[in-house]
């Protein structure tokens, strides 16, 4: 199967998770397509200085990759600074939060949320 990316549905969250700004999400499979084991497969874009605020995972995993850009990663209370090629992991039942720390570029971060 191959989608293009004309074909992948888009939104814009506000406050996400009481973050900063907006975050817009482009969904690259569904639900069914992922045998309903994932919450969400998806491209996350964030423009400079915004974010998503801390939240805990309850059953459920969540994956981040960083494909572009920096941002200030929340882990669990532990602020560190990623980039490109990075990839955090909040498992079940730890927190976590984001914010594009950049001045001037957009951050973009592939998203999978696995169900526990």
């Amino acid at each position: 199967m191959i989608r293009k990316a004309c074909e992948c549905k888009s939104e814009t969250r506000e406050t996400m998770r009481g973050g900063n700004g907006s975050v817009d999400i482009t969904d690259l499979a569904s639900k069914d397509e992922l045998l309903n084991k994932c919450r969400l497969f998806s491209r996350l874009s964030m423009k400079p200085g915004c974010g998503i605020g801390y939240h805990v995972h309850e059953n459920e995993t969540e994956i981040f990759i960083i494909g572009r850009g920096t941002a200030l990663y929340n882990d669990g209370g532990t602020e560190v600074e990623v980039k490109e090629g990075d990839v955090m992991i909040a498992p079940v039942g730890t927190g976590h939060a984001i914010k594009n720390s950049s001045e001037s570029e957009t951050l973009e971060i592939i998203a999978l949320i696995i169900l526990a």
